[in-house]
């Protein structure tokens, strides 16, 4: 029988554990210094324990220093939601093929850099880069003397001060897009070299398409016996669970549903135990709700117009029972403007405002794998039930409580 100081211990490890596993879930690479050390010492403290877990359930790596802790997270599936890296500044604009060809050349430039470099060199040695033949004959070129390809420089430079890899010193990238200054910055290695998350050297893969490419980047060893098979199922299903919103049960093969059907209840309780997470099992498929809320980068419901926007055509989609169109979710859109024209912003109430509300939403919805597109067809996949709206239904005054709308329900949904 533990005494009750033991209990209390064996508590606050258990919650400091679940609070380090939650940081790195949230944020896999933390550093020392900035406002990420809290997590980062706590990470450090239990990085042995946390190691072995991630090691045996979902067969990513860990490696923690003295400057950084790096969690090295594959997925479990190449064809999963689209997650991209988006700009820091307000608008938030995903990047596009333009700034990931970038933040590349830039990795590449910084990795041969001394200590400190400006922003005007970066790009100087970036054009350098961009002259390979092997880019020219892909149809890349920069020369970086128009403004939008100073602007996409500048929102790589903005990705890679929030991860660390640079420090600023001085001056600001909105000069150096106007053309009238330039910018210093520190090179913190220690993060620039943990960035790369891959099983093999991408300079290794000799593959020509890009999905045979993705796969040969994480591809496993070879599995010749039950048990390696059995292990890299229960990796790729345990990554699912942690990454994915939804693991709807007919994106499986055969074998991953039987092993799936077999192993439910410890894979979701080993989940839970470390971070909290919560299994809601539907006939469709698991999803690991978050009580806390916060294990996500795409959030439903959200506050503004784009959330409400979102929202309403989440609902009009699951109650449509066929596919729409993206016309109709346009016109649908339209009406509600007129509709909720006292709580939208002025912007989203003007003519063809309707076509980028409805594009921001689908791909929130997407991301969420709330929805599947085809062309112009928007269909609603099982998960978006949860956002259907139901028949009222009356109560007796003495026990009845203050009615939620649609819009004020709190999915919590990763």
């Amino acid at each position: 029988m533990n005494s009750p100081l033991a209990e209390v211990l064996d508590g606050q490890h258990a919650a400091e554990l679940r609070k380090a596993a939650r940081a790195l879930l949230k944020e896999p690479l933390l550093r020392a210094h900035g406002p990420q050390a809290d997590d980062f010492r706590l990470v450090r403290r239990h990085a042995a324990e946390l190691r072995e877990w991630f090691d045996r359930n979902t067969g990513w790596g860990l490696r923690a220093d003295a400057g950084t802790a790096r969690l090295l997270k594959t997925p479990g599936s190449l064809d999963g939601p689209l997650h991209p890296a988006r700009d820091a500044t307000r608008a938030g604009a995903p990047f596009t093929r333009r700034r990931y060809v970038l933040l590349c050349l830039a990795l590449a430039v910084l990795e041969r850099s001394e200590a400190q470099i400006t922003l005007g060199r970066l790009a100087d040695h970036v054009v350098l880069e961009a002259g390979d033949p092997h880019l020219t004959a892909a149809g890349i070129h920069f020369t970086l003397d128009r403004r939008d390809e100073r602007l996409d420089l500048a929102a790589v430079v903005r990705l890679l001060l929030g991860l660390g890899v640079l420090r600023r010193v001085a001056g600001d990238e909105e000069a150096y897009v106007s053309g009238a200054g330039d910018v210093l910055y520190d090179v913190e290695r220690r993060v620039l070299a943990g960035l790369l998350a891959a099983r093999r050297g991408p300079s290794t893969i000799v593959a020509a398409t890009l999905d045979e490419r993705l796969a040969e980047l994480v591809a496993e060893t070879a599995l010749d016996s039950d048990d390696l098979r059995f292990r890299a199922m229960r990796h790729a299903l345990t990554r699912r669970l942690l990454d994915d919103p939804v693991l709807y049960y007919d994106e499986l093969t055969d074998a991953e549903l039987a092993y799936l059907t077999r192993q439910r209840g410890f894979l979701t309780a080993r989940i839970t135990e470390l971070t909290g997470l919560v299994a809601e099992v539907r006939a469709e498929g698991i999803a690991m709700v978050d009580p806390d809320d916060d294990l996500t980068d795409v959030r439903m419901p959200e506050q503004g117009t784009h959330g409400h926007v979102t929202l309403l055509l989440a609902e009009r989609l699951a109650a449509a029972g066929t596919p729409l169109t993206t016309g109709d979710l346009r016109q649908t859109v339209r009406e509600l403007a007129a509709e909720h024209a006292g709580f939208w912003s002025k912007s989203a109430r003007e003519p063809g405002a309707e076509g980028d509300l409805v594009e921001q939403a689908l791909g929130k919805l997407a991301a969420l794998k709330l929805i599947t597109r085809q062309g112009d067809q928007v269909a609603a996949r099982p998960a978006l039930a949860r956002y259907a709206v139901g028949e009222a239904v009356v109560v007796e005054p003495r026990t009845a409580r203050a009615p939620r709308t649609p819009h004020q329900r709190k999915a919590n949904q990763r």
